[in-house]
C-alpha cells in the first residue's frame, strides 16, 4: 500500500461494532446476526452483504408512529465488513448490556436487529410542545450506533436533586429511566433555544446519562410538532 495511505487502513476486527476514525462505523457482519441501519448510510462493504429497505419488522413498528416521523431503516444481512456513515457526523458506539437507551430518530445510525425497540412518546412535554416528543427506545443485549453533529458530551445526571437542562435540538439520547420535564425561559429567549425556535429546555433528573451534540440545527433531529 502507498505509505501515506497506510494509516487509513482498517484495523483488525475486535468487536461487532467499532469506530473507524470519528465519522465512520465498522460492523462485523455474520449470518444470523442481522442489523438495522439508516437507509443510505452504507458507504462500503467487504464480503457478501444484502440489504432490505423497509422490512416487515420496521413496517410493523411504523404503524405506531402517530406523528408520521421516524428514521427510514433497512435490514442488513450476510457475512463481511460493513461501513456506515451519515454525512460526516461523529459516530458513537454503545454496547447495551441488558439496559436501554432512548434515541432521537435522526441520531440513530444502526443497531442489532435482535434488540427490542419501539417508538414512544416522551412524557412531561405535551404542554410545552403540543403533541410532545417521540423517541426510539432500544433495549437488550447488543450494539447501537448513534450520530452526533460534532463531538458530543455525555452528562452523568448522578441521581442527585440537581437537574440537567438541554436544548431539545441539541439532544441525542438519554437513559429512559430519567425523569423528564419541560421548562420555559422567557427571559433568556435570545440566548437559549436557538434551534428549537422558542426558549424552553428539557430537564432531566435521576440516575442515568444524557448525550448532547454541539449543534442546535432543527433539521438535524426529530422535530417537536405543535
Amino acid at each position: 500500500m502507498n505509505q501515506p495511505l497506510a494509516g487509513f487502513a482498517p484495523a483488525p476486527v475486535t468487536a461487532r461494532m467499532e469506530n473507524h476514525g470519528n465519522h465512520m462505523l465498522k460492523v462485523a457482519m455474520q449470518t444470523g446476526n442481522d442489523l438495522f441501519a439508516r437507509v443510505g448510510s452504507m458507504v462500503a462493504y467487504e464480503g457478501f452483504v444484502t440489504y432490505e429497505p423497509n422490512p416487515p419488522a420496521v413496517r410493523q413498528i411504523a404503524r405506531d408512529w402517530l406523528t408520521g416521523e421516524g428514521a427510514p431503516l433497512m435490514k442488513c444481512s450476510g457475512d463481511g465488513l460493513l461501513y456506515l456513515a451519515d454525512y460526516g457526523a461523529n459516530v458513537v458506539v454503545i454496547n447495551l448490556a441488558g439496559d436501554a437507551i432512548s434515541v432521537n430518530a435522526t441520531n440513530l445510525l444502526a443497531f442489532d436487529a435482535h434488540l427490542q425497540w419501539g417508538v414512544e412518546r416522551v412524557k412531561g412535554l405535551a404542554k410545552f410542545a403540543g403533541q410532545g416528543l417521540w423517541n426510539t427506545k432500544i433495549s437488550g443485549q447488543g450494539w447501537v450506533a448513534l450520530t452526533s453533529r460534532g463531538t458530543p458530551i455525555v452528562v452523568d445526571c448522578g441521581g442527585g436533586e440537581d437537574e440537567t437542562y438541554v436544548d431539545p435540538d441539541a439532544l441525542v439520547a438519554w437513559s429512559p429511566n430519567l425523569k423528564v420535564k419541560g421548562k420555559r425561559s422567557f427571559k433568556a429567549q435570545s440566548l437559549i433555544g436557538r434551534g428549537s425556535g422558542e426558549a424552553y429546555q428539557m430537564a432531566f433528573s435521576g440516575q442515568g446519562i444524557v448525550v448532547v451534540q454541539p449543534s442546535e440545527d432543527s433539521t438535524d433531529r426529530l422535530r417537536i410538532r405543535g
